[in-house]
């Protein structure tokens, strides 16, 4: 097998020879290439591989994007104010880079306003367009007419 490490000599031992050099030196023999002719194994101590390795993992897990999707609520006959206020809520969110998730609720009878809620989201839609792009479109669920915009790029 082909031996490497470091303060080792690289080159090709026999099982026992290469067993040998890393008794000596307090060290793991692990095998990294099974299928190299000759197998490569490397000379190492394997808890300090087993931690660094963990360690690398969560550096990029840390680095990683995590999806936020925040939430805004509309009733079927919301009035202007309430809807520039929570506009502005959705134009912070989107910018922030989570994605958004308005939804119309309609309460008992109110289901009868489906097409006021589908106007109100498609003008929120048109609204924070420069912000975002609808990912989809208002679909009805039950009681709640919802719509997903994701942030754009920046």
């Amino acid at each position: 097998m082909r031996l490497v490490g470091e303060n080792i000599e690289v080159g090709v031992y026999p099982l026992q020879k290469a067993r040998q050099i890393a008794a000596e030196m307090e060290l793991d023999l692990v095998e990294i290439s099974p299928n190299a002719n000759p197998p490569v194994c490397k000379v190492i101590d394997y808890k300090k591989f087993l931690y660094e390795q963990k360690k690398r993992e969560k550096v990029i897990k840390a680095k990683a994007t995590k999806v936020i999707l925040k939430e805004i609520r509309f009733g079927p006959q919301t009035d202007e104010h309430d809807y520039e206020f929570k506009k502005k809520h959705a134009e912070k969110f989107l910018q922030e880079g989570a994605k958004l998730k308005a939804f119309v609720f309609f309460k008992g009878r109110s289901i009868i306003f489906k097409e006021q809620g589908e106007i109100l989201l498609l003008r929120l839609a048109q609204d924070l367009e420069e912000f975002g792009k609808v990912e989809q479109l208002p679909k009805l669920e039950g009681k709640r007419m919802i719509m997903l915009v994701s942030p754009k790029k920046k």
